[in-house]
């Protein structure tokens, strides 16, 4: 990565805490230990036997073993329940600009051949923690960045991060917007605002960019996450391919899959999502891509269990019926009511489905695993007395990366449905 003359203007962020000179020295369980040596990028409160006393967000913290010998460096997050973002483990170095550097420019690097291809303008630049910088996500529209934060940490290393980000040169960066997740919003943010404009032209529209030639536009904003879910980018390629008759697309957002199953030549398409911002992006999306008129596009805001219910009452039928919820469990605790949703989300689609049509379900759920997943899809099938003949199974795209256990979430299956 080498630096543009042309970066565009960054506002008065002068606000900001600096970042820390000082270092803390912790001691952590042996059983933490082991998580970093297998490379884990997280230390829980809890794991944390010595140090830390009146530590500050963004501090670097080192972490040293009985023996007093090196083993990873981190942020401290006083604000989380995973005290440490682990920024690197093994030997000891400086965590500074050129650290930061390094670690976009292999961001970077491993894309290459996805920013490289004019037909796609928009995906996952930095993946958190699977990029080796936990809690800090950075996605690409064309020549807008939004940066959304998982953690307060990182402020203090905002502008550092930001100088780094605008002198990208594989493509050109003319605006930044700062997204906030719901637990750092709720901290202290030194003035800044969810959906803030930090560098360039606040936008007043929805940024347009290309996924696989199709036009999609994002409200960076106030939309969901950052304005639109990259990870399926491969997945709606692929139902584009598939796609004929009549396509149900459940939890459509602002219709990813809908848009795509209207490109590859679907007679009708109904879109269903409780978000009726969602919808209307999602229409206008159409609208980008000539597919309203080609195509019998209609939206449904309701429930999607209920919608699949009613479908059902009523006999309704589909050549393709996808399914994207969003994640179940976002706790332990919650694996259980996840994997009912998804067995009643499997019994309700497989029954709209017409003999020999196409079936996607996902999950990105990364508690629940792929083992549990798939075969809570087989199970109902089975008693269902339906065959499914899988496509495929596919995972994460090349701009999510998994750098480690926990980082892998997302799955889906493609089946043909045989009666």
């Amino acid at each position: 990565m080498t630096v543009s003359t042309n970066s565009p203007r960054q506002h008065d962020l002068s606000g900001l805490p600096k970042p820390p000179e000082k270092r803390l020295a912790l001691r952590v369980t042996k059983d933490a230990l082991r998580h970093i040596k297998a490379g884990h990028p997280w230390i829980y409160g809890e794991s944390i036997t010595k140090g830390g006393q009146d530590a500050e967000a963004g501090d670097l913290a080192v972490i040293f073993d009985d023996e007093r010998r090196f083993r990873a460096i981190g942020l401290w997050d006083p604000d989380s329940p995973i005290r440490i973002k682990i920024l690197h483990h093994g030997k000891p170095l400086s965590i500074d600009r050129e650290f930061f550097a390094e670690r976009i420019s292999a961001a970077i690097d491993h894309r290459l051949s996805l920013i490289s291809d004019e037909s796609t303008t928009g995906h996952r630049l930095i993946n958190g923690e699977n990029d080796f910088l936990p809690g800090f996500i950075v996605d690409r529209y064309d020549t807008t960045l939004v940066i959304k934060l998982y953690s307060t940490a990182w402020f203090p290393h905002l502008t550092t991060l930001l100088d780094l980000l605008c002198e990208i040169d594989v493509f050109s960066v003319e605006r930044v917007v700062l997204r906030l997740s719901r637990s750092v919003e709720s901290c202290h943010t030194f003035g800044l605002q969810d959906g803030q404009t930090i560098v360039g032209e606040a936008p007043n529209e929805d940024i347009v960019f290309l996924e696989n030639g199709l036009l999609f536009g994002a409200d960076v904003v106030r939309g969901q996450k950052t304005g639109h879910f990259f990870d399926q980018r491969d997945n709606r390629l692929a139902v584009q391919h598939e796609s004929t008759g009549d396509v149900l697309d459940l939890f459509s957002s602002t219709g990813g899959f809908s848009v795509y199953a209207a490109a590859g030549g679907a007679d009708s398409v109904i879109s269903v999502d409780v978000n009726q911002p969602s919808l209307d992006a999602a229409h206008r999306n159409m609208e980008r891509n000539g597919l309203h008129d080609l195509t019998r596009y209609n939206t449904l805001c309701d429930d999607a269990f209920e919608v699949l219910s009613e479908f059902g009452r009523t006999g309704r039928r589909f050549d393709v019926v996808v399914i994207d919820p969003p994640s179940f469990a976002q706790k332990q605790v919650d694996i259980d009511s996840a994997l009912h949703a998804y067995r009643r989300l499997t019994q309700r689609g497989l029954g709209l489905v017409r003999n020999g049509g196409l079936f996607v379900q996902a999950s990105c759920s990364s508690r629940v695993s792929t083992d549990e997943f798939y075969g809570a899809i087989q199970d109902v099938a089975h008693h269902a007395d339906v065959s499914l003949t899988q496509q495929r199974r596919t995972g994460h795209a090349l701009d999510h990366p998994i750098g480690f256990p926990q980082g892998g979430y997302l799955k889906a299956l493609f089946a043909r449905v045989q009666r």
